[in-house]
Order: C-alpha cells, then structure tokens, then sequence
C-alpha cells in the first residue's frame, strides 16, 4: 500500500513531540503539506527541523500558540483558514490521586484535552464537508476505557474525546469526511519519558526497570508487555489520514498493544 497525500493541507496540533512530531513526520513523508503547531516558536522551530530531517524536502509550516485557549484557536484558524487532515493529538496528563484533583485542574484538563479538538474540528469540519472530502482524528487513549485511577481526571477527558469523534461522525455522514478516535496504549512519548526517567533518577535504577515495572503493574493486560514507540501510533494515524481508509469512520481505533481485553 502506498500512501499519497500530495496536495493535502493537514494540521496536527501538540506536534513538536511525541506521539504529534512523529504524526506530522509521517504525514510529510506521503506529500502532505503539515502545519506543525507548539507553545513556543522555539519548540516549534525545533520540530521543524526534525521533520526536514527526516523527510527531505519536506513541506512543513508551523504556528506557536497556546491551543488549549479559544484565543489561540482563534489565531490559528486565522493564519490556516483550511484544512483537508486535523489531527487533534494536543494533551496534558498528570498522574494524581482523585482526592486531591481541586475544580482548577478539571478545567484544564477539559480546556487542553478536549475544547481544544472541538473547537478546530467545529471550524475545519465544515469546510471539508464543502469540499467533499476529510480526515479528522481524535487522539483519545486506552485510558478513555480504561479510567486510571491514577489521573481520573485525564481518563474522563479521554472518554470525552471518544463520545466527541463518533457524535461528529454522525453528524458528517455521507459527505466524504472521516473522524476516528486513535486509542494508544502507554507509549514512549516525550513526556512520558520525562516522567519516567524521573522515577528512575529517584530511585536510582535504569529507566527501562521503571517502564517495566509499571506494565507488569499498572497494565498487566498489555500483550505486547512493553511501551509502544511514537512511530507505532503515528503509522496507524496516517493510515486514517490516507484515501485507502475511506470506509473507516466513527470508530475508536485501537494501537494499545492489547492493553484493553474487551472485544468490542
């Protein structure tokens, strides 16, 4: 299968790491024009050079803003009026107990992790209804059907993204538009890392220890027993961005490594 997007224009938000670089590096390698978007021009500067890296001759933009606002919204729907692919990968997690989760941190949590994709998807879906053909993908997790009872608060924005991509879906029907939520399993991101190699660093022991540690404990279900690499999520997401995954929508895809035991 050959993957072509040339003449696409796609937009993956929280892309200058992680699962949402390795999204944006993905899309750029089939000829898409991708819009890379950060917190800072720095991060994004940054992450435009990887993409080139990587892809030569990339066709690569990017936006700074803070997404998880309707005024950063606003700013980057201004400078990008249109898209053909939005994937809305920009999130925040924290592992917390529930007891200590105060009203400041559910409402970012619900700003960042979900208002953030309803809004792009509210503006850009519209104009690719009108064109007649679309991709959007919500990046939800494992963890929207799974609540972790570390961090409830992430796992409710999760599920919230899941009820989002099928409710949109529904309501696109039969325009040649598709929106699918993207779960992944514990993966290997950036900040995953970052929070890992803290543990590692207290406890004075070698990170893939803690990694594993915490599948055996924390996602004993995982058949494939270890942390997914940023690539493998990022080759199932540009399979949904493709023009082969026409028939694929209102789904909740699965790349958990077989964290989630239910069949359907």
């Amino acid at each position: 299968m050959h993957i072509q997007l040339k003449n696409r224009r796609a937009i993956v938000t929280g892309s200058t790491a992680g699962i949402g670089l390795a999204i944006a590096q993905g899309l750029a390698a089939t000829g898409a024009h991708v819009v890379v978007t950060g917190r800072t021009q720095a991060r994004v500067d940054e992450a435009l050079a990887a993409i080139r890296t990587h892809v030569p001759n990339a066709s690569v933009s990017g936006i700074a803003g803070d997404l998880g606002t309707r005024e950063g919204a606003e700013q980057l729907i201004r400078q990008e009026p249109d898209a053909d692919v939005l994937v809305n990968n920009l999130g925040i997690f924290e592992p917390k107990p529930f007891f200590d989760i105060p009203d400041e941190d559910w409402q970012r949590f619900f700003e960042v992790n979900v208002m953030s994709g309803v809004r792009l998807s509210r503006h850009y879906a519209q104009g690719m209804a009108k064109r007649g053909w679309g991709r959007i993908q919500f990046i939800s997790s494992e963890s929207g059907v799974q609540i972790p009872a570390e961090m409830v608060h992430y796992g409710t924005t999760k599920t919230a993204q899941l009820a989002i991509s099928r409710g949109l879906a529904e309501t696109l029907a039969g325009t040649g538009v598709t929106v699918n939520a993207v779960l992944p399993g514990p993966t290997r991101s950036e900040g995953v890392g970052d929070f890992f190699g803290k543990i590692a660093s207290e406890q004075g022991v070698p990170q893939e220890t803690v990694e594993r540690d915490f599948i055996a404990t924390h996602r004993p279900s995982s058949l494939i027993r270890r942390l997914a690499t940023v690539e493998e999520v990022a080759n199932l997401c540009v399979y949904l961005a493709s023009e082969q995954a026409s028939a694929t929508t209102g789904a909740a895809v699965r790349v958990d490594g077989g964290v989630v035991r239910s069949m359907v």
